[in-house]
C-alpha cells in the first residue's frame, strides 16, 4: 500500500521508496529508508500527510507520500520512534 493510502494513528514500515535520487537521498539523510517504522499522526485525504519516525514529525505533500510504499508494522503498538 502506498503511505497516502494510510490511516491516523497506525504504524507502518517502509518497504521501497520510489523518488526522483535528489529527493530519495533527502529521505535517506533524515533517516527514511526500508525497515523504518512510520507513524502516521494525520492524514485528512487532503493536503500533506503529517507522520513522525525516529522521534520527529514530517509534512509529506501527497505526490510524495503517493511514492512510498509501506506495509502495516505489526507488533508495533500505537508509536513509531
Amino acid at each position: 500500500m502506498r503511505l497516502k493510502e494510510g490511516r491516523d494513528h497506525q504504524v507502518y514500515e517502509v518497504l521501497d521508496l520510489h523518488l526522483e535520487p535528489e529527493l530519495e537521498r533527502r529521505m535517506m539523510a533524515l533517516g527514511l529508508t526500508a525497515g523504518t517504522r512510520i507513524e502516521i499522526v494525520n492524514n485528512q485525504k487532503k493536503g500533506a500527510v503529517i507522520v513522525k519516525f525516529r522521534g520527529a514529525r514530517f509534512a509529506f505533500g501527497r505526490r510524495i507520500a503517493d511514492q512510498i510504499q509501506v506495509k502495516e508494522a505489526a507488533g508495533w503498538g500505537n508509536t513509531a520512534g
